[in-house]
């Protein structure tokens, strides 16, 4: 009798750990994060103004977005270029 209760208690104690050792390998759905408010698809984008360069050096006046309004827009910034940095 309590050879048949000690191997009951193994046998639970042994499903009770695969189970949880199965349930840790299962991937589980990750959770969406909020979607963050700002300018949607579609959107203007706001008017803005930056120094601008070429190959050349600096250009004297700042480039606008407003000036470039119905074209295609990259913006691309490079840490460092052009400075002793």
């Amino acid at each position: 009798m309590r050879r048949l209760l000690a191997v009951a208690v193994g046998i639970g104690v042994m499903g009770t750990v695969a189970s949880s050792a199965l349930a840790q390998l299962t991937p589980t759905k990750p959770t969406p994060l909020p979607i963050a408010s700002g300018p949607q698809v579609g959107m203007a984008a706001p008017d803005f103004s930056l120094r601008g360069a070429t190959r050349y050096g600096r250009l004297k006046n700042p480039v606008r977005l407003s000036d470039y309004r119905g074209s295609t827009v990259v913006l691309a910034f490079f840490y460092q270029a052009r400075t002793k940095g």
